[in-house]
């Protein structure tokens, strides 16, 4: 099912109150895409321009009301938002800053904190003379920090939320099976970046705004770098990574395929891939921590190989295609049911790498893939 039912929604306003009062909290102010989305359903890839801010206020008590320029109104009409306050943007004097602060003054006392998310991962999108402005105007009533409220409600998912991202992880999955359709020796890679993403498209994603991978003889170097029209020849390790969305959830996994019969030392190395990612898999459970992951992934990607420099071996997925935790050593966050993760392992062949990723919800008894489980022999194209 697209969208959420209302109840979806009041849920997650009733928690993050719960939180807010806990805090001391008079109100959340939301800026970016997925704080405003999480409570309102307002999906739209209209955030792509940069030119207007918007803006969502939680109050202590009662529904979220947005503030957003004239354009967006008809389109927040259709969620369960109801108090929607406008302005005629872009105005290069007053960009809903006023409109902003006497919405926030109207239901906040005086000498009270609105909070922003402002740890990790989050940024306030809007010009900071604007921010320094709104800061003015609302006199002794202070911007301060939401307390991780956030986060801790962004991070472990309902099951609606779930759904939705296994949806997206079945496409990418049944995209991934046709990629011996158009990577085939000779095949540009440049070329096999587009038609793959074709394919995810083909097979039902809404759009694919994240794609990445690499291939080269005995792996890749990098997997960031966009694709060049080099050809596809025996010997290259092909990887591509897709984050591609449907309705407004991401998955994001990869898959590695030899150009011909792969050497020993790859067919080795990937085989490692696998059973860190399913020893990793095996320790998912609650109670246990993302710290926890790394370690179990690190010991047995370093019993022959030095490290890839990747900086982590995981993620948190969702309405964002990286979210919090991060594998790695200092993260001490407490895995939780309904937490969806990435398990990414990284491994050096040579002067190459080598990466392998799959997507896991976190259950009451441990773990549980949502992308296609593969075994442990590198596919062959």
């Amino acid at each position: 099912m697209r969208g959420f039912d209302t109840s979806e929604f009041k849920s997650r306003l009733d928690r993050a109150q719960r939180r807010m009062g806990q805090a001391g909290l008079s109100a959340l102010l939301l800026t970016t895409e997925p704080e405003i989305r999480y409570f309102t359903g307002y999906l739209t890839r209209f955030w792509e321009s940069p030119t207007r801010p918007w803006f969502l206020i939680v109050p202590a008590t009662g529904k979220p009301i947005a503030v957003i320029p004239s354009i967006g109104s008809a389109l927040m009409a259709q969620t369960w938002v109801d108090d929607i306050r406008t302005w005629s943007a872009p105005d290069l004097t007053d960009d809903g800053v006023s409109l902003l602060a006497e919405t926030l003054c109207e239901i906040c006392p005086s000498d009270v904190l609105i909070g922003l998310p402002d740890g990790h991962e989050t940024h306030v999108r809007m010009p900071l003379a604007d921010l320094q402005q709104l800061q003015k105007r609302l006199g002794n009533r202070r911007l301060g920090s939401d307390d991780g409220i956030l986060r801790a409600l962004r991070m472990v998912k309902s099951p609606a939320e779930i759904a939705k991202i296994e949806t997206a992880c079945a496409i990418a999955g049944r995209a991934f099976q046709r990629v011996p359709e158009i990577a085939t020796e000779g095949a540009n890679l440049d070329e096999v970046f587009r038609r793959f993403q074709m394919l995810c498209l083909e097979e039902g994603a809404d759009w694919v705004p994240y794609l990445a991978g690499g291939a080269e003889q005995g792996g890749y170097t990098d997997v960031i770098s966009p694709a060049r029209a080099t050809a596809l020849k025996p010997g290259d390790v092909l990887m591509l990574d897709t984050g591609l969305v449907w309705d407004g959830y991401f998955c994001d996994y990869d898959r590695n395929w030899s150009v011909g019969p792969a050497n020993a030392e790859v067919g080795d190395a990937y085989a490692t891939l696998i059973e860190a990612s399913d020893a990793a898999f095996d320790a998912a459970c609650p109670g246990k921590t993302a710290a926890d992951l790394f370690h179990v992934m690190n010991t047995i990607l370093s019993r022959n190989s030095e490290d890839t420099g990747a900086g982590r071996l995981g993620h948190g997925l969702g309405m964002s295609l990286t979210e919090w935790p991060s594998l790695i050593p200092t993260d001490h966050t407490v895995l939780e049911e309904g937490m969806v993760l990435t398990l990414e392992p990284g491994i050096a062949v040579g002067d190459k790498i080598l990466v392998h990723e799959e997507n896991i919800v976190i259950t009451k008894r441990g773990a549980r893939f949502i992308s296609p489980r593969v075994g442990t022999e590198l596919p062959q194209i």
